[in-house]
């Protein structure tokens, strides 16, 4: 399981947009949450989806664009057609929170992820449970173990904006990256496993 945590965007949408298309397309993520509220990775992935299949990228769209576009095809367009429809379906990878105080859970290493935009809405129901405690809100990014817990910020795209984990045999990798993506943190991350929860989230 590799997860990706975006950090808010602020007035950076075009540095979102490429951390997305980098988390997806090089780093190949299972799964990809902005932990910003203000809507912008939305934004990001309806563009993106357009791009990719036309003016209805939805799941409901999806025949009207089999016919226009494979109707009276040669087998090359309707290849590229396919491959397209392939790369739109991979946008579910991204989800965003949306509200500040909504959590999303992920399992990582047997040890359970909260998420959420500002840390100070977690109460003890999230703590308890939780190893690894993910938020948004911080300027720069945070790497911090508070007894058993961790709590992690990709920071804003300000200074940061992205921050990966990964499941390993030793427990949880973290990579982290600075605005203009390059690598400038690594650190493993030993948890103690928790309860196996996990729930889904929206996408393309």
């Amino acid at each position: 399981m590799r997860l990706a945590l975006l950090g808010p965007a602020g007035n950076e949408k075009k540095a979102l947009e490429s951390a997305a298309r980098f988390v997806l397309e090089q780093l190949r993520v299972d799964r990809a949450v902005y932990l910003g509220v203000d809507g912008a990775l939305d934004d990001v992935v309806a563009a993106w989806a357009k791009q990719l299949v036309g003016d209805d990228p939805t799941e409901g769209g999806v025949w009207a664009r089999a016919v226009r576009a494979c109707g009276d095809a040669p087998p090359e367009v309707i290849d590229e057609y396919l491959a397209a429809e392939q790369d739109r379906k991979a946008l579910r990878a991204f989800e965003s929170l949306p509200d500040e105080g909504t959590r999303a859970v992920e399992m990582l290493a047997g040890a359970l992820a909260v998420m959420i935009y500002d840390k100070a809405l977690l109460d003890e129901e999230d703590m308890l449970p939780a190893r690894l405690l993910l938020f948004g809100k911080s300027r720069g990014p945070v790497v911090k173990q508070v007894g058993q817990r961790w709590f992690l910020s990709p920071g804003s795209f300000d200074e940061a904006g992205v921050m990966t984990l990964d499941d390993d045999t030793e427990g949880i990798s973290l990579a982290l990256y600075d605005r203009n993506l390059d690598l400038v943190r690594t650190e493993q991350l030993t948890v103690l496993r928790g309860a196996k929860l996990r729930v889904g989230g929206a996408g393309v």
